[in-house]
C-alpha cells in the first residue's frame, strides 16, 4: 500500500507527521512519500520537496513563487503516472492543492483532505472544486462538517489532530517553574509560525506590551518563535525596547504554560490556549487594502477557531489595519487585576476544553483512508 502525503506550512506538517505514525500503525509496511517538513520526514515520509518551509500568505506574495510551483505540481504528476500510489491526503494549504488534487483526480487515484482549508470563512464559493477535485473532506470542526454536507460535499468527521499532539505534549516543567515567579505576572506573545506573521504582528504586539508594562510594571513577556530565522526577526523588531522581555524558540508549549494571560495571532494555536486554559486576546494586523477586500469574503461572525466552536467572543478579537494596542491592553489588564474576570474566563475555556478537546482524530482519519483503499482493491478483484 502506497500514499502520498502534502502539508504545506508548519501547522500541516505537524498534523502530518502525526497522520503518519497512526497510518503505519493501522497497516505496518504502508510506503509514504510526498511534500511536508522535517516532522513528516521523521515520522518516516519519504520527501519529494520540504514544501511547509514554504508557506506563504496572500496572492502578492504567493505569485513569485508560481514558476516554483508548477514545477513541483508536474514532478508530482509524473511521480502519480509512475507509481499509482492507492491514495493522496491533502493537509491544508488550498490553492496549490487544489492544483495538485486536479492532477491526481485526472489519473485516477483517490484524493482525500485532511484538516481542510477554512472555506465556510471566506471561499463558499470555492466548494465546486472540492466537490470534483476530492473523493471525501475528513472534517475536523463540527460546523465545519455540516457546512461541507449543505455544499454537497462527502464528508467525514474525525475531530481536530491538533488535539492529538495536545493530548501527547508534555511541556518542559522546568522551562515553566524557572519563568513562573511569585507575585511577577507573565503575558506570552505569540506571532504566528510564518515569516510574514511575525514581521506583521510583533510592532502592535510589542505596542501593547509596553502599554501593559506601564500600568504592570511587574509583568514580564516571553515571546515564542517557531524557528531561529523568525526568533532573530523578532529580536531585531524588538531592538531598543526597554521591557522584560525574552524570545524563546521552539518553547510555545512552555511558553503558554508559564503565562497568565497571551496575546496570540489568529489559527490553530487558538486550540491550545484553550486546551490550556488562558484567557487570550487574538489579534491579526494587515493593511487598509487587505481589511476592505477581506470584508467581501469573510463570512463567519469571528476569526478564531474557540470563538465558533463556543458560539461567543471568550477570546476577543481584534482583525485590525489600526493601532489597537490601548483597547488589548486593556482587555488583558482586565484580566491580570481582576481574579474574578480571570476565573470565569478560565472556568469558560474549561468547559469549552471538555466538550470539544476529543483525541484520536488522526487515528480515525487512517483508518477511513486505509479501509477505503482496501474496499476498492476488494473491489477492483470482485470485478475482475
Amino acid at each position: 500500500m502506497r500514499v502520498f502525503l502534502s502539508a504545506g506550512e508548519p501547522s500541516g506538517d505537524l498534523h502530518g507527521s502525526n497522520f503518519a505514525r497512526a497510518i503505519q500503525a493501522v497497516y505496518p509496511g504502508i510506503e509514504l512519500s510526498g511534500f511536508g517538513g522535517d516532522k513528516m520526514s521523521a515520522a518516516g515520509v519519504d520527501l519529494h520537496f520540504p514544501l511547509a518551509q514554504f508557506s506563504i500568505m496572500w496572492f502578492s506574495r504567493s505569485i513569485i513563487r508560481l514558476p516554483r510551483y508548477f514545477k513541483l505540481l508536474d514532478e508530482a504528476e509524473r511521480y502519480f503516472r509512475r507509481e499509482k500510489p492507492d491514495a493522496i491526503v491533502m493537509i491544508d494549504c488550498p490553492g496549490f492543492h487544489w492544483h495538485l488534487a486536479k492532477r491526481a483526480k485526472a489519473i485516477g487515484i483517490p484524493v482525500y483532505y485532511f484538516v481542510p482549508p477554512q472555506l465556510w470563512a471566506w471561499g463558499g464559493w470555492r466548494t465546486r472544486k472540492m466537490r470534483k477535485n476530492f473523493d471525501t473532506i475528513l472534517t475536523a470542526l463540527p460546523f465545519e462538517d455540516k457546512w461541507f454536507k449543505r455544499k454537497g460535499l462527502n464528508t467525514y468527521y474525525i475531530g481536530h489532530p491538533y488535539f492529538d499532539e495536545l493530548d501527547k505534549q508534555r511541556p518542559d516543567m522546568n522551562f515553566v517553574r524557572e519563568q513562573r515567579q511569585p507575585k511577577q505576572p507573565v503575558v506570552a506573545i505569540l506571532p504566528g509560525s510564518r515569516g510574514q506573521e511575525v514581521t506583521g504582528n510583533i510592532p502592535i504586539m510589542l505596542a501593547t506590551a509596553k502599554k501593559i508594562h506601564a500600568a504592570r510594571p511587574d509583568t514580564r513577556f516571553l515571546v515564542a518563535a517557531f524557528n531561529e530565522r523568525q526568533a532573530n526577526a523578532a529580536k531585531h523588531l524588538l531592538q531598543g525596547c526597554d521591557l522584560p522581555l525574552d524570545v524563546h524558540i521552539g518553547k510555545t508549549p512552555e511558553i503558554i504554560e508559564s503565562a497568565d494571560v497571551c496575546l496570540a495571532v489568529s489559527g490553530s494555536v487558538g486550540l491550545e490556549l484553550m486546551y490550556r486554559q488562558k484567557p487570550s486576546v487574538i489579534v491579526y494586523k494587515y493593511s487598509r487594502l487587505a481589511r476592505m477586500v477581506s470584508k467581501q469574503f469573510i463570512t463567519c461572525p469571528y476569526i478564531s477557531l474557540v470563538n465558533l466552536l463556543a458560539e461567543e467572543e471568550i477570546f476577543p478579537e481584534f482583525l485590525t489595519y489600526r493601532d489597537d494596542s490601548a483597547p488589548i491592553a486593556d482587555r488583558l489588564l482586565q484580566w491580570l487585576n481582576d481574579p474574578v474576570d480571570y476565573a470565569r474566563s478560565v472556568a469558560k475555556l474549561a468547559a469549552l476544553r471538555e466538550r470539544v478537546a476529543i483525541p484520536g482524530a488522526c487515528q480515525r482519519a487512517a483508518e477511513f483512508v486505509v479501509d477505503r483503499i482496501q474496499s476498492s482493491s476488494v473491489a477492483e478483484v470482485t470485478a475482475a
